[in-house]
């Protein structure tokens, strides 16, 4: 059996990287993957390092599409990626989570009638204005297999007419997590370069379109940032390059007295959300991985698609309003220090996906 697993940013390459190591495992002789990777990131720091560090193989196509607009991206994936399956002529297709890369290899694969499987399925802000949930809805509504993380992203699915080919396997995330942290722990060096004491520290992140391209929604968040750290413990802040380039635009200026960095390793992110006293974050992965840390989490949005996290109280939803996310910041606390809840699965939802995938692919 021949699978195409289609990768481009980040959180996919992480989130392919257990699944990955699972082909290996499981199915060997089985499964050849072949991982296509689009260049939607493609600075050395969002990209590269990441296959070095969490032992992915090297992608065997790298598309290089680079940045555009969402429908110029979108466009110039959906044509390279679908010159690539008529080549390859793969027995399914694998795509992740919800980005441009998402979208246009379901898209690409689906006009091809090739079989579509969605890692993260179900998941919705309710927030059309949001590329992401334009992403989800399409790709859930092509797919044929659909690899929900939650009880929640199920019923999201079912509630739109989607009953057929519907598996809750868990969250790869925390697959990945549980990997990852101890070899992180180890290895990384992240707090003694940057001069931190555990539990000592805020760990902020801003990068999604709804905060970085409106210039009174980033300046707000800066504000926060800035009082956070000034008044609170020190904000360490990875800067996006889409952030840092939305700033040049707007003109903002960054108080040198945060402590800011390129965009960290996998290893370095994960040893610095589980030893800060507080993630503030724009970004769905980071406010799971916090969860798993049981880290509290403040998020930097309107809404979220991870509403088991508020809901138990390990999240707030924060917007982007500083005087909000000031007092946030200052109360935060998991829960009575307990131990999280086991809300998206046991981690071994890489293995449930690949023995789908051998006894549902034809």
């Amino acid at each position: 059996m021949r699978i195409v697993t289609i990768v481009g940013a980040r959180p996919q390459f992480v989130k392919a990287s257990v699944v990955s190591k699972a082909f290996r495992k499981l199915a060997p002789q089985r499964i050849q993957e072949i991982l296509v990777h689009t260049g939607q990131h493609y600075d050395t720091e969002l990209s590269d390092v990441f296959f070095r560090q969490l032992g992915i193989p090297k992608p065997v196509i790298n598309l290089g599409i680079g940045s555009g607009t969402n429908g110029a991206q979108t466009g110039r994936m959906l044509e390279s990626i679908e010159q690539v399956l008529m080549e390859e002529r793969p027995d399914r297709v694998l795509v992740y989570g919800d980005t441009n890369s998402t979208l246009a290899g379901a898209l690409a694969a689906a006009k091809l009638h090739i079989p579509v499987a969605h890692v993260e399925a179900g998941l919705r802000s309710f927030n059309r204005h949001m590329p992401e949930e334009i992403n989800r809805v399409v790709t859930d509504h092509v797919s044929d297999l659909l690899f929900c993380p939650t009880k929640t992203a199920v019923e999201n699915l079912r509630q739109e007419g989607i009953v057929r080919g519907i598996h809750q396997v868990g969250d790869v995330m925390y697959d990945c997590v549980l990997t990852f942290a101890p070899i992180a722990e180890q290895n990384s060096k992240i707090l003694g370069e940057l001069n931190l004491k555990p539990k000592g520290y805020f760990l902020a992140t801003i990068h999604r379109a709804e905060n970085t391209d409106d210039p009174a929604r980033l300046k707000s968040l800066l504000d926060a940032l800035f009082e956070i750290n000034r008044r609170l413990a020190p904000v360490v802040w990875p800067v996006h390059p889409r952030t840092r380039k939305a700033m040049l635009s707007y003109k903002i200026t960054l108080d040198d007295s945060l402590c800011l960095t390129a965009p960290l390793p996998y290893l370095d992110m994960q040893q610095l959300m589980a030893n800060a006293r507080c993630v503030m974050t724009d970004s769905g992965g980071m406010q799971k991985e916090a969860f798993f840390h049981q880290v509290p989490c403040l998020t930097l949005r309107d809404e979220t698609e991870w509403v088991e996290t508020t809901e138990c109280g390990y999240n707030q939803i924060v917007g982007t309003d500083a005087k909000k996310i000031i007092e946030a910041a200052a109360t935060a606390r998991f829960p009575n220090g307990s131990k999280s809840p086991e809300l998206f699965g046991n981690g071994k939802a890489s293995l449930a996906i690949v023995n789908l995938l051998v006894t549902q692919t034809s």
